[in-house]
């Protein structure tokens, strides 16, 4: 049966691309969703981006036909825009009628009212208008499409027993998928393999053009740290291995995935010449000022959101020096004082061009060639965002997603734990023998870290 969505702005703004998403079903968007659009679309950050690609997608479709009449999709569908219906007094006392939600309210109550041969839905992605809706009869559903279920994300390895002969047989070149397992796998997937027969004998392995083998660089330094437990040493292989061009790594806070990622780029680049620069992208999210009001040029401004790259440096920098008697490559000897600052450490390789530390704001348009780009914080996008970035990879170029996307690490109102960037695009990419993830399970900054994320 043919149904009436109704769409709230903040919909718009979540996927730039919502009104190919409801099928043969009638898309409404009512007249003051636009309004708020137009005052939308000159904001910073990425709300002003989604506001002027929803107005760019209805310009577009403008030109299939009209508004008021509606304007065939091509999923069979129609949209258009309510010019009318805005009968506030449908609406109970104390609810304040100049408020835009209310109208919207007021418009879909309406439809529905006077449509009862076609099923009239709310879809909003605001708790609040939800409450209101539901009070008021109205079906109401939230933005659906690009959900996903988070209990069934994938993790990116599994447990596995086997006969210690064909443990033996791995470590001496890989076995095929045993056929009793039945869990999905896909390129690229770890395994933590045990023997049925033999206590302590264990393996670390990876399914590589349909065999399972050892890793390959689970031993190695880089830039003076080694991965203290088996998820980390499965990013690592993420890291390290060429044949990989996109990696996801997620894990609570403190669980490595940023100074792991920072490790590699700092070798890639700066010791081997893997590749021509670095950059470091994270979304800014105005939980607090907006990056537009933060003073400077845009190196000064973006300073306050790159702290945790400069973190990672400093760290970094300690371990190698702690690490020296370990066998760790050094630059300076243990107790010595470097001779350079964090600060004129990434300042220089920033005016050379090694170094890039940019937000969302300033990628579109570019072509990352022959880059390793590092997107932090990714659970902060929306899938729309993700998508774009993605598609600045150029030749050569390797991308890195982390985050961590757990609601209460969650400060961007248009995302939640199932509909942010990052789970989608882990739901996405997991399928190809250019892509993995690994899912970090432990919390190794300190015993404080470890129990404020287990017990808060």
């Amino acid at each position: 049966m043919i149904k009436n969505y109704v769409i709230d702005t903040n919909v718009m703004i979540h996927d730039p691309l919502f009104l190919y998403n409801f099928q043969d079903n009638h898309v409404v968007l009512p007249l003051v969703t636009v309004e708020e659009l137009d005052g939308l679309k000159k904001a910073s950050g990425m709300v002003g981006y989604h506001a002027r690609q929803v107005l760019k997608e209805l310009n577009k479709v403008r030109e299939w036909g009209n508004f008021v009449d509606g304007i065939p999709l091509p999923n069979g569908g129609k949209i258009r825009i309510e010019m009318n219906r805005a009968n506030v007094l449908n609406l109970p006392e104390g609810i304040d009628t100049k408020k835009n939600d209310n109208r919207i309210l007021s418009i879909a109550k309406s439809i529905s009212d006077e449509e009862q041969d076609r099923p009239t839905i709310l879809v909003t992605k605001d708790m609040c208008m939800t409450v209101k809706a539901d009070a008021l009869g109205l079906k109401v559903e939230d933005y659906e499409t690009d959900k996903v279920r988070t209990e069934d994300l994938y993790q990116g390895f599994s447990e596995l027993m086997l006969p210690s002969s064909q443990i033996n047989q791995i470590f001496q070149g890989g076995i095929t998928m045993p056929d009793f397992f039945q869990e999905p796998v896909y390129p690229n997937h770890f395994f933590h393999i045990k023997s049925q027969d033999q206590s302590g004998h264990e393996i670390l392995a990876k399914l590589k053009k349909e065999m399972i083998v050892p890793l390959e660089y689970v031993n190695e330094y880089t830039w003076g740290i080694k991965p203290i437990n088996r998820e980390q040493k499965m990013a690592m292989e993420l890291l390290h291995d060429p044949s990989i061009h996109f990696a996801s790594i997620m894990g609570g806070a403190g669980s490595g995935k940023s100074i792991l990622s920072i490790a590699y780029a700092l070798q890639a680049v700066l010791e081997k010449g893997m590749f021509r620069k670095i950059i470091f992208v994270r979304p800014v999210v105005p939980a607090g000022n907006d990056i537009g009001f933060l003073p400077g040029e845009e190196r000064e401004k973006l300073k306050p959101w790159m702290q945790a790259f400069y973190d990672a440096v400093d760290n970094l920098f300690d371990l190698k020096q702690k690490n020296k008697l370990e066998g760790a490559p050094q630059t300076y000897r243990k107790g010595e004082k470097p001779d350079f600052s964090v600060e004129h450490f990434i300042s220089t390789y920033m005016d050379a061009g090694v170094l890039e530390m940019k937000t969302f704001n300033y990628m579109r348009g570019r072509t990352l060639a022959n880059a390793l780009v590092i997107v932090d914080e990714a659970q902060e996008t929306t899938p729309h965002l993700a998508k774009l970035m993605l598609t600045r990879a150029g030749e050569g170029a390797k991308f890195l997603f982390l985050g961590d996307p757990s609601d209460n690490q969650i400060d961007n109102v248009l995302v939640d734990s199932k509909s942010n960037g990052l789970v989608y695009t882990v739901d996405k990419m997991k399928g190809f023998d250019i892509t993995g993830h690994i899912t970090l399970r432990q919390v190794e900054r300190s015993p404080l870290a470890q129990l404020a994320e287990k017990h808060m």
